[in-house]
């Protein structure tokens, strides 16, 4: 039995798999999740169940990322979720694009995590970074 960190199994071998400029997606409820996408981790349970920041820091408590896309509309919409996605992002490039090209760019992740998150826009491409 693995002793800590993540256990689930399909969350992880993502986070394992996942290389240089691979992309990965938390999003919220209801992002539509893209067929062709291979790896889909889904923990929408009920609404605000799991929330999509805690989907996000367990992500982030193991994935190296280098840069986030945002949708543009999170700004105006969501402003205290893009606050607090940003207080996470302190230091590496943030990318902003309008909500419909998000949803193109997600068709080329390598997976996706769902969240049952029911903010607006609480959605984010991470672009896997190196740790040397």
């Amino acid at each position: 039995m693995k002793k800590s960190g993540i256990l689930h199994p399909e969350l992880i071998k993502l986070i394992a798999e996942t290389g240089h400029t691979d992309k990965v997606v938390v999003t919220d409820a209801g992002l539509p999740l893209p067929e062709n996408v291979g790896t889909k981790v889904d923990f929408a349970l009920k609404e605000g169940q799991l929330s999509f920041l805690e989907v996000l820091d367990t992500v982030l408590s193991e994935l190296s990322v280098e840069a986030i896309i945002l949708a543009e509309e999170i700004k105006a919409v969501s402003p205290d979720m893009h606050q607090e996605i940003l207080e996470r992002f302190s230091d590496i490039n943030v990318v902003y694009v309008p909500h419909t090209e998000f949803k193109q760019q997600t068709s080329s992740a390598r997976g996706l995590v769902r969240s049952g998150e029911f903010t607006p826009y609480a959605n984010v491409i991470l672009v896997g970074g190196v740790v040397y």
